[in-house]
């Protein structure tokens, strides 16, 4: 099992960059495959970005792509999405989230991640 924590969200301009970091305990990080999610009032959560176990493979959804970048320290049991040209539309509060895995492929359903941080919030002024 491993247990997550979310740190680095706050307020930012729009236009402005952001990095939000999930530390996760045990001794097994590097065996779980990782991703952001994110949730605004009222809407559901919704897939960030993901990333392979080795950190080899990963894929955003289309409203970052570009933006945003996924990266892990596996030696620090550490996740990291970095945000640049934050938008309004960006505000939501940001989870990420684990799930043990033998492959070295990436997941984007919320419902493939059994492992799940409590949040950061992250709100973009305009």
């Amino acid at each position: 099992q491993v247990q997550l924590v979310e740190s680095g969200g706050g307020l930012v301009q729009a236009g402005g960059s952001l990095r939000v970091s999930c530390a996760a305990s045990g001794r097994t990080f590097r065996s779980y495959a990782m991703g952001w999610f994110r949730q605004a009032p009222g809407e559901e959560r919704e897939f960030v970005a993901g990333i392979s176990k080795a950190g080899l493979n990963t894929n955003y959804a289309a409203s970052v792509k570009g933006r945003f970048t996924i990266s892990r320290d596996n030696t620090k049991n550490a996740l990291y999405l970095q945000m640049n040209s934050l938008k309004p539309e960006d505000t939501a509060v940001y989870y990420c989230a684990a799930r043990e895995t033998s492959t070295g492929r990436y997941f984007v359903r919320k419902d493939e991640y059994p492992y799940w941080g409590q949040g950061t919030q992250v709100t973009v002024s305009s």
